[in-house]
């Protein structure tokens, strides 16, 4: 978890402090910090892509809180080729494969493009966390002729640079996670060299066809002199000569193209997932190429391992049950989403739970918002809460004004079917005033949310319309006791603490005890029979949300409407 150590001053430190350290350290004093985030819009970015944005807001977060110039880069590598048509969308789109993300239409009909159809989401996702970054769209990059002159200067040099290619080549990846491997796997496909033969074999440009737009090219001829590139499209046919120095008709290999912005940006700060920093990766190979033919130090960085899932049953297929920050926002507050990946150390793999787990982490949460309220008590942990809890630019991100445990709110709202008026008012009535719903936003969304899209329908409670009058027909002599005592104390059932102590309760009574008496072995087995008997009359099932909650929910009128025979 949040594992750190005191500063200096006695201030507790983290992995952001010490990232923070380096990037500093790698720009120098008194220059622009430029810490750098980059992702392909291939597909849904999902929460195991977040980590590479939220791993750089956070030190960008801390630099700034420093008084220290800095900025968020992030790029989209919309100009990568579109490599294979998931699941759901038209074969037809197969037309596609090989042309830039960004120049491949969107098949759902809402927005310009594939690319910027995965991009709007995390946006949006990003701002309701208070991240702010500055966007770079590689497809503008090469069209506009931004890097024409490193391109040139690659291709004069091909041939040293792919010494350095070619010693890592061989590497095996360092890894024994099949997510990792398979990561892996996908990475270096996306680093299709050029095709050619001879001294072409491996050229480090890679041209989209004039005619078709794809990449299924293969290169014929190069002349050093001119920069004049000849190749012939393997899809459509045709053949063309683009020149280097004039138009902008393709990319550098990705194992080039990556050092070749670090020293463009001047970056200082960049993180890698496992599959880019594993041997013979993107990663490792960049770090050599940027010294030694951009005169650019490495960045700063270290390695990030992945985000796993679970609890996604519900998860739409057309999604693939791949979980995005817009989905994990639908169901957890947004500075909790933010501190499920500041509080763990980077290289630390970890699932984000959808299921029951999610009520654990709220509760987590709010005691550890209890514990930052004292100044005294300001470790690494709180340290991971204030950074979760606020930005620079966004200040506090939005939290309930009136917290309710997340169990409450999602107990209370399976029982009403999230009518938010019921909500409020059962609320209230367990202890929890408030002035309005609005005070209650945005965890009661989030509790709604919860239950309606990922609690599967077997696992929701179902209240009785009428009472079970064959249940009722075969009490046992103890059942019609518990349920008389019961339903004689139970008043209105507007009071928590009343009504917790009465379902503990009745089984003391019925034994001549008082209900303020410890319980006794007879007592522990008489409650757990009358539990079950109450859920089987109020819900049909044999366990439900918790027994004092579900009674004050549903109200004196209702609880004994079911609990009498008619």
């Amino acid at each position: 978890m949040a594992r750190g150590g005191r500063g200096q001053q006695g201030e507790p430190t983290d992995w952001v402090t010490r990232a923070a350290d380096d990037a500093i350290r790698h720009a120098g004093e008194g220059n622009l910090v430029t810490c750098a985030s980059g992702i392909s819009p291939s597909g849904p970015i999902h929460l195991g892509n977040l980590r590479e944005f939220l791993t750089v807001h956070f030190v960008v977060e801390e630099v700034r809180r420093r008084g220290v110039e800095v900025r968020h880069l992030h790029s989209w590598d919309d100009y990568d080729r579109f490599r294979k048509v998931p699941f759901g969308v038209d074969e037809s789109w197969n037309d596609h494969i090989g042309r830039p993300l960004s120049a491949v239409p969107d098949p759902w009909e809402c927005h310009t493009s594939w690319a910027e159809h995965f991009k709007q989401p995390l946006r949006d996702a990003l701002a309701e966390m208070g991240c702010e970054m500055h966007e770079v769209n590689q497809t503008e990059m090469y069209t506009a002729g931004a890097y024409r002159e490193q391109i040139l200067g690659v291709v004069r040099r091909r041939h040293e640079i792919d010494e350095v290619l070619g010693r890592y080549r061989t590497k095996a990846p360092d890894t024994e996670n099949a997510q990792e491997a398979a990561a892996l796997e996908d990475s270096v496909a996306l680093d299709d060299e050029s095709s050619g033969s001879g001294d072409l074999a491996r050229f480090p440009f890679k041209p989209y066809c004039r005619g078709c737009g794809r990449d299924t090219v293969t290169i014929t001829g190069y002349d050093d002199e001119t920069t004049d590139l000849a190749y012939v499209c393997d899809s459509c046919g045709d053949s063309f000569v683009t020149n280097l120095a004039t138009p902008d008709e393709g990319k550098l290999v990705w194992k080039v193209d990556w050092p070749m912005r670090w020293a463009y940006e001047k970056v200082d700060f960049e993180p890698a997932g496992a599959d880019h920093s594993s041997p013979g990766s993107s990663f490792t190979v960049g770090h050599e190429l940027v010294e030694k033919f951009w005169d650019w130090p490495r960045p700063s960085w270290f390695g990030y391992s992945f985000v796993g899932f679970a609890g996604m049953t519900k998860m739409s297929s057309s999604k693939g049950g791949v979980p995005t920050a817009e989905d994990a926002l639908r169901v957890l507050e947004a500075p909790i989403l933010r501190w499920l990946y500041v509080r763990r150390q980077p290289r630390q793999a970890f699932d984000i739970d959808f299921g029951p787990e999610i009520i654990r982490l709220y509760d987590e949460w709010d005691a550890l918002g209890r514990k930052a309220a004292d100044p005294s008590r300001r470790d690494a942990h709180v340290l991971a809460f204030e950074r979760a809890a606020a930005t620079s630019t966004a200040g506090r991100l939005p939290t309930p004004e009136v917290v309710v445990p997340f169990r409450v709110l999602s107990s209370v709202a399976d029982v009403t079917a999230g009518s938010g008026e019921q909500i409020s008012r059962i609320v209230s009535d367990v202890g929890h005033p408030h002035a309005s719903v609005a005070e209650l936003e945005p965890r009661l969304s989030k509790a709604i949310g919860w239950i309606e899209e990922f609690v599967p329908a077997e696992d929701r409670t179902l209240v009785r319309d009428v009472a079970d009058a064959d249940r009722l027909g075969r009490l046992t002599e103890d059942e019609q006791r518990w349920l008389m005592l019961f339903l004689h104390r139970l008043g209105s059932a507007d009071d928590l603490d009343h009504v917790t102590a009465l379902v503990y309760g009745v089984p003391k009574l019925a034994l001549g005890m008082d209900v303020s008496d410890d319980p006794t072995d007879e007592v522990k087995a008489d409650q757990k029979d009358f539990f079950r008997l109450l859920y089987q009359l109020l819900v049909g099932a044999d366990r439900g949300p918790r027994l004092p909650t579900l009674v004050v929910a549903l109200g004196a009128e209702k609880v004994r409407s079911l609990l009498t025979a008619g």
